[in-house]
């Protein structure tokens, strides 16, 4: 029998054994703890522990499963909270109470409750790895695909009939090349530090639309794409993953809330519960997964959540649906790694990280994409991260290594959040690679100008930017009045544009077509403006006038579903213009 020799917190080592193998998972100590192999000499085997050791004895079994650390898939995974080893929190519960102790084993899905399953093969059919064999409505919102162990394919020779199954039953039984014979129930298993496959990349052209005007006309994100929101504390990092959650058009929320303080993750939990999605005036959480594993859960299973995470997002990809996953925070994973490279004694690079710090953080972003399915459909990943670096800096080793393997980079800006703007996104200092991939989309779906007036905003925040530096020295007032125009309307897009109102009907979520229409409004002013300063009007003038605040509110004042009283808004600023200028 194999047996406990050392324990360094997580870390156990086992002594003189040839019994295991790499990423084996592994049961250690009496009362059977989750463990995976990570290290392999001919004298010793190092096992990581994703729970509490405390109590653990050297002297101690450990028991190998010859399987990798693996996840459950099938039917009950949305609306499930789970931990970093996709155990349901809500049956450790019912069964342990509010503390999880060590060794509690329950099923990750529920066993006794039936899914009216609809079989959608037929004997006689050939089913490949990844293909679609059976359907059940998951969620009021969700439909689940069951689908063929990727490594798995034959010819169907029993068929169910349609009706009421738990997730053991069998449904469907295939026989293989070789005669094997596989039976199929609603469920399977699939590493979870393994891409799941899929037949094809497809361009990434498509936005991830949020309704959030910073972000889907400055700095856009794509289906399939990687974001990271770097802050420090209090910049509204979660609060930005929230909104995006809410609001942004996939079909499936995966949220991690990886290393975070377990107060906030209460928060998440009671929010979600009570939140109506606005897409499908359902409850949100019939569309969402939440995996939380907090700052005082055991610190392996911070690693580990991360990866469950993804493999989900996979898994629901693979069905042909479109997943976002929030990774709340990739710091706190980063510092899990420190944490254990540091117990195995390994060599540190920058700031006591692992030197794999980038591999582990390229594989996670890595596994985002928008593909061709087995199933035949088409899904994709995006993942969006959140990155809390110390005290605000960021040239630290997880920012900068996340900014290496990310195409959009969301820079939470300290004095925009302490300034009540949000979200704090500071668009000098923040950058999104898509805008060219997505740019056929924008002219084609909303408006052939639109890319074009994005520009001229985007300029316009560039050239207040450069004169801010002058204002700080000399002040304002020095300024040539075409100057003083471009601070004014930099103003009003600043306040009128890129800050958004959480608390607001219509400004919680703005449709492109309408942020198109404000930056055509603002746009407009400025031109008119231009003329006007050229007819002898100042800028005081038109400051006095309300002009600027009228446009600002116009956020406010203008419905998302009446888009008409645009014109009656650039009406308003010509008339208005036209009362200024000098007879």
């Amino acid at each position: 029998m194999n047996t406990v020799y050392g324990i360094n917190g997580p870390v156990v080592k086992v002594k003189d054994t040839k019994d295991f193998s790499m990423m084996e998972k592994v049961f250690v100590g009496n009362k059977r703890l989750i463990g995976e192999v990570i290290s392999i000499t001919s004298d010793e085997t190092t096992i990581q522990v994703y729970e509490s050791t405390t109590g653990l004895k050297p002297g101690e079994p450990v028991i190998g499963s010859k399987a990798p650390m693996s996840v459950v898939l099938g039917p009950g995974i949305i609306s499930n909270i789970f931990d970093g080893i996709e155990r349901p929190l809500r049956s450790l519960e019912t069964l342990t109470g509010a503390f999880i102790a060590e060794g509690t084993t329950v099923a990750v899905l529920e066993t006794d409750r039936k899914w009216n399953v609809t079989l959608t093969v037929k004997q006689g059919d050939y089913l490949t790895g990844g293909q679609i064999y059976a359907t059940c409505p998951e969620t009021e919102v969700v439909e689940h695909r069951c689908l063929l162990h990727p490594d798995l394919k034959g010819e169907v020779i029993k068929v169910s009939p349609d009706g009421e199954y738990t997730v053991n039953d069998v449904i469907c039984v295939i026989k293989d090349s070789l005669g094997e014979e596989h039976e199929l129930t609603l469920k399977h298993e699939w590493p979870i530090k393994q891409p799941r496959p899929f037949v094809s990349r497809r361009p990434i052209n498509t936005p991830l639309i949020t309704g959030q005007r910073v972000i889907d006309t400055i700095l856009p994100i794509a289906k399939g794409g990687t974001a990271a929101i770097p802050g420090g504390f209090g910049t509204g990092k979660t609060m930005t993953q929230h909104q995006l959650a809410k609001w942004c058009d996939a079909d499936i929320i995966v949220y991690i809330g990886c290393g975070e303080r377990g107060n906030e993750m209460t928060q998440v939990l009671e929010e979600f519960s009570g939140l109506i999605d606005p897409r499908t005036n359902k409850p949100l959480t019939a569309r969402t997964v939440l995996i939380a594993n907090t700052s005082n859960m055991p610190v392996a299973a911070r690693e580990a959540s991360i990866y469950t995470g993804i493999t989900l997002a996979e898994y629901y990809r693979d069905m042909g649906y479109h997943i976002a996953i929030m990774a709340d925070s990739t710091s706190r994973w980063a510092e899990a790694l420190r944490e254990i490279s540091g117990r195995l004694e390994e060599m540190p690079a920058e700031e006591g990280f692992p030197a794999y710090l980038p591999s582990r953080l390229s594989e996670f972003y890595e596994r985002a994409g928008y593909v061709d399915t087995f199933s035949g459909n088409a899904g994709s990943v995006t993942i969006i991260g959140a990155v809390s670096p110390q005290g605000s800096d960021f040239s630290e080793p997880v920012t900068q290594n996340t900014k290496r393997f990310v195409r959009c980079f969301w820079e939470l800006d300290k004095s925009l959040a302490y300034a009540r703007h949000y979200p704090a996104i500071n668009w000098n200092d923040s950058y999104s690679e898509y805008a060219d991939d997505l740019a056929e989309y924008y002219i084609d779906n909303v408006n052939m100008d639109f890319m074009k007036y994005r520009q001229q905003i985007s300029n316009i925040l560039h050239e207040e930017s450069k004169l801010m530096e002058i204002v700080k020295l000399i002040g304002s007032d020095v300024l040539p009045e075409d100057q003083k125009l471009v601070m004014e309307i930099a103003a009003v897009v600043r306040t009128g544009f890129l800050q958004q109102n959480a608390y607001h009907k219509d400004d919680t979520y703005v449709p492109l077509d309408k942020q198109f229409r404000m930056m055509n409004s603002i746009l407009f002013l400025y031109s008119q403006c231009k003329f006007a300063l050229s007819e002898g009007v100042m800028v005081s003038d038109i400051t006095k006038s309300g002009l600027f605040d009228r446009v600002i509110k116009m956020k406010y004042d203008i419905p998302n579903d009446k888009p008409e009283m645009f014109h009656t808004l650039e009406a308003e600023i010509e008339t208005t213009l036209k009362g200024l200028k000098p007879e």
